[in-house]
């Protein structure tokens, strides 16, 4: 374990520039440019301090589980030019608070929220972009849309004039290892394909969020545009 504050915030820059070398290997092993991948750095288990430096070592784009801890981070690091996602599961009645805080909601997985979100949206003036969450494995202990129901919602979308939905998002099944990942990380992009047709307009599900401290490779080379990684950023930081 790293000891003293400086230690820390140098394990953290060399990690997030280990992570970000990692990412860039994997968009040149699968022809794509190291800038079609952006990196949301997942905070769930740190506190400001780590994030502060984390911040500081030049990576601005947040992700955070839970709204009530992202309330408290966001509140914490107002003088950060901190871009914040909401990637965990989103209450209804956590909306209006979490809304004004944050730049997109990866984790949408039900019409009753897209309309919750529509509704505070237009109280704040403001479109949110959001990604729809798929339960890709069916795992029943995940949330998330199951596959078959997108093609419906997609064509519910210009109800919700004030969401604007961007992808779609998954977590891989916690089985199998880097292969069964990797199927599922295809499978999500293959579904994302097949809808891409039936989008109304306005409606291009071009990011595709999905990979993370474990596998994230994997997601890029099957196509990721965002990758949600959290334990590699804070190795050496966190306890063991």
């Amino acid at each position: 374990m790293v000891d003293s504050q400086a230690q820390k915030a140098r394990r953290i820059q060399q990690n997030l520039a280990r992570v970000l070398e990692r990412m860039a290997e994997a968009a040149h092993r699968s022809g794509r440019k190291p800038e079609e991948v952006r990196l949301v750095a997942v905070t769930k288990y740190v506190g400001p301090e780590e994030i502060r430096w984390l911040v500081e070592a030049g990576c601005r784009l947040l992700g955070e589980s839970r709204p009530q801890a992202l309330w408290a981070k966001a509140a914490t690091l107002t003088d950060l030019p901190i871009q914040w996602h909401l990637v965990g599961h989103l209450q209804r009645n956590k909306v209006a608070r979490t809304l004004p805080l944050v730049q997109m909601i990866q984790s949408v997985d039900s019409l009753r929220l897209l309309e919750a979100l529509n509704q505070q949206a237009a109280k704040l003036g403001r479109a949110i972009p959001v990604l729809l969450e798929v339960n890709i494995s069916g795992e029943a202990s995940k949330t998330g849309l199951p596959p078959q129901e997108l093609e419906p919602i997609l064509a519910q979308l210009p109800e919700f004039p004030y969401v604007q939905v961007q992808g779609l998002m998954t977590l891989a099944g916690l089985e199998g290892g880097a292969e069964r990942a990797r199927r599922d990380f295809a499978a999500l992009r293959q579904l994302r394909d097949q809808l891409q047709p039936h989008c109304p307009e306005g409606v291009r599900l071009d990011e595709l969020s999905m990979g993370m401290s474990s596998d994230f490779e994997a997601a890029i080379q099957e196509g990721a545009t965002m990758v949600r990684i959290g334990a590699a950023l804070f190795e050496g930081i966190l306890p063991d």
